[in-house]
């Protein structure tokens, strides 16, 4: 993964007491250009699939980069600057333009996770040997769509130079999968992989629920007007993504309750779904019962489990009527692990063939729920820090409450979840440096071995990820 460091400075995120430190650049130089394995996020398949040249700096960089444009929409920055594209079609800003309000406002980012990924992105990757600023905004922009224009900053040769040994995008359940046909009759599937999505079709407040399972069931030749039926439409799709390399699943939900219905009650709710008529409760009671159904479905064809718990989504209703969703309004919740998992792991938490990985965007429940469970279930295992918590600060918080009482072993290494390629090195550089860091002062206070320190920074950094995602 050894794209160098640029103008960044080697010792970055590292401990200042010199022995430490020191400590520190032993294990990193242990774990610095291990392949990436990066098996849960959002890049866009057709970059692979086509393996066309990026467009321009600011498409790559700044587009598809909510981090960013949350950032500058909170004080006041138009989104039709940043070039967020309308849900109705009215032109906004493009190229230069954006690059330039971003350069602008890059003061903004200093200190943040998001200023370490584009000063990474464009320092060690693009080659830029100054930081952006407004006066060399133009000169930078030009530079990177120079370098954008060669071969080697294709896709796939992207890929290659970044270390990339697998790479895993997401698709929701009514995907055709079309660009994954074109990776697979390339050979390149298992190098990029598809994952399974279905919150569209088992979300009953989701968009065009109604349609979507009307599709859905289509799609899969199962009468899905039946709950057995609507079921079996995951057991077929899940079998197709499977054919594109795909080892997870993926759920998003508001919360991490489930549920362990009898049959009748079931096909009350699937009825009452299809009519539009479930209340705000019942829609909830689908959505747990829909995850305890997903378990089942995962011990059968193995496929480990993501659940991604506790973000109120769309919280600004004007920008969703306007740009659509994931657009920066997402908000943290609290979440109720232990008493909303209780259905799920009550009747399939001990089958050996079920893996979990739980994400949670509530700190608090690192420590006092989401460890000690991890640390009992057999099937479950805690996700890297997500989201607003994927920084410097967020890992550090994460290793003191978790990995006391679940061990490093329950940990699911680390995976981007990004939609940005380019912050994809830098990611998992900043991760693998904090977990040096970590793993240094625990040397100094001989609570571990220099060599079990090492063992387990190559275990955190590589080895776990291709555990817990069944590699």
């Amino acid at each position: 993964m050894d794209v160098g460091d640029g103008i960044l400075h080697a010792d970055r995120l590292f401990p200042t007491d010199p022995s430490t430190r020191s400590m520190a650049r032993d294990l990193y130089a242990a774990v610095r250009n291990l392949p990436i394995v990066s098996p849960h996020g959002h890049t866009e398949p057709s970059w692979f699939a086509d393996d066309q040249p990026f467009q321009d700096a600011a498409s790559l960089l700044i587009i598809p980069d909510h981090y960013l444009f949350r950032m500058l929409h909170s004080v006041g920055v138009s989104l039709d600057d940043l070039g967020v594209p309308r849900l109705d079609g009215n032109p906004v800003a493009s190229g230069r333009d954006i690059w330039t309000t971003f350069a602008a406002h890059y003061h903004l980012f200093h200190g943040t996770p998001s200023s370490l990924w584009v000063d990474h992105a464009m320092s060690a990757v693009l080659g830029c040997e100054e930081r952006l600023t407004p006066e060399n905004a133009d000169a930078l922009y030009d530079h990177i769509n120079a370098q954008l224009a060669k071969p080697e900053f294709r896709p796939r040769a992207l890929l290659e130079r970044f270390g990339i040994e697998v790479i895993a995008t997401t698709e929701g359940a009514l995907d055709p999968l079309s660009h994954h046909r074109k990776l697979a009759a390339d050979g390149l599937i298992g190098k990029v992989r598809t994952t399974y999505r279905p919150d569209a079709v088992t979300d009953p407040e989701a968009p065009g629920f109604r349609n979507n399972l009307l599709r859905f069931g289509e799609m899969t030749g199962t009468d899905v007007a039946q709950w057995s039926g609507m079921i079996e439409a995951h057991r077929r799709r899940r079998a197709e993504f499977r054919q594109y390399g795909a080892t997870a699943t993926d759920h998003g939900v508001p919360s991490a309750f489930t549920a362990d219905l009898p049959l009748p009650d079931k096909q009350h709710l699937l009825d009452s779904a299809l009519k539009g008529s479930l209340t705000a409760q019942a829609a909830e009671l689908f959505r747990g019962q829909m995850l305890t159904e997903m378990a089942r479905l995962s011990i059968e064809d193995g496929m480990t489990m993501q659940i991604h718990a506790g973000s109120r989504r769309n919280t600004d209703p004007l920008l969703f009527a306007a740009r659509g969703p994931n657009m920066g309004a997402d908000i943290p919740g609290r979440t109720d692990w232990v008493g909303g998992m209780q259905a799920l792991l009550g009747k399939y938490g001990n089958e050996a063939g079920l893996r979990i990985i739980l994400f949670t965007l509530d700190e608090t429940t690192y420590a006092r729920e989401l460890a000690p469970m991890a640390g009992f279930w057999p099937s479950l295992m805690i996700g890297p820090p997500w989201w607003f918590h994927d920084s410097t600060n967020g890992i550090r918080r994460y290793f003191d409450q978790v990995a006391e009482t679940a061990g490093f072993a329950n940990l699911a290494g680390f995976n981007d979840d990004t939609r940005a390629l380019l912050s994809i090195p830098a990611r998992h550089d900043v991760w693998r440096r904090e977990v040096c860091s970590y793993l240094a002062r625990l040397v100094g206070e001989h609570r571990i071995s220099k060599q079990d320190a090492e063992t387990v920074a190559i275990d955190l950094s590589y080895t776990l990820a291709k555990k817990a995602y069944k590699l």
